[in-house]
């Protein structure tokens, strides 16, 4: 059981025009593929202070892509390119974050998610990485990856590294934000080769805490959704054995 984040948009269907929580089909069918069930949570106020109650039914965690993280979430003033923030989202996603790495469940955060899990922990963001390095390589076309590959190299050993397979790694990425200050008990294991830019983030404390700045639900070769399924199911099983080993 995996429980995947949803974003929070405007959205169109049918002769309907509302907010809506969305999901991008590719993260669900990732999920499944690696044999998960996808169960979204969505944002709640009432979970915020204390969402135990939601994290005790699934087994991992997938924080997904979407709308830029709201600064006043690392206390830094707005950039004029971060934009379509939705503060709702982001307390409710900090707060599950937190409470399951406490918990030692499972997580995954996938881009926006890798980024998120730094803010949680008190990390901060580059808002506008062209303003930083002068190139748009991490976001070439704007809503496609088309042209998005790029390499990463990955720390040997690293959770990451182990994920992958390999350490020197082929991704796709599509944003223009990215880690700044490395978060509390968080642990910068992969770079981009070419300027250096953080891509994976990890907690060597806990069981399988992992965040990638890249797509690997557009990649049907990528092992890294597949990855959180299989720690999930671990998870699940250990958590059946213990009751009785008690």
């Amino acid at each position: 059981m995996i429980g995947v984040c949803p974003g929070v948009e405007r959205a169109r269907w049918s002769v309907w025009d509302q907010e809506a929580l969305l999901v991008p089909r590719s993260y669900v069918d990732a999920v499944q593929q690696a044999g998960g069930l996808a169960v979204i949570l969505a944002p709640d106020a009432e979970l915020v202070e204390d969402p135990t109650e939601a994290l005790a039914l699934i087994d991992g965690l997938l924080l997904i892509g979407g709308a830029d993280i709201d600064p006043s979430s690392y206390g830094e003033p707005r950039h004029a390119e971060t934009v379509d923030t939705v503060p709702e989202r982001d307390e409710f996603e900090i707060a599950l974050a937190r409470c399951a790495i406490q918990l030692d469940l499972p997580v995954l955060g996938i881009c926006r998610g890798m980024q998120l899990l730094n803010v949680a922990f008190g990390g901060t963001l580059v808002q506008h990485l062209p303003e930083r390095f002068g190139h748009e390589e991490h976001r070439r076309v704007p809503g496609s990856f088309d042209g998005a590959d790029h390499d990463v190299q990955l720390l040997a050993g690293s959770l990451a590294a182990r994920v992958a397979g390999e350490t020197r790694h082929a991704i796709k990425s599509h944003h223009h934000q990215g880690v700044e200050r490395v978060g509390e008990g968080l642990l910068v294991s992969g770079h981009d080769v070419d300027d250096g830019l953080p891509e994976t983030i990890e907690m060597p404390e806990r069981s399988f805490v992992l965040g990638v700045q890249w797509h690997p639900e557009a990649d049907e070769e990528s092992r890294v959704v597949g990855a959180l399924v299989s720690e999930a199911a671990r998870h699940a099983s250990d958590e059946e054995v213990a009751p009785a080993a008690g």
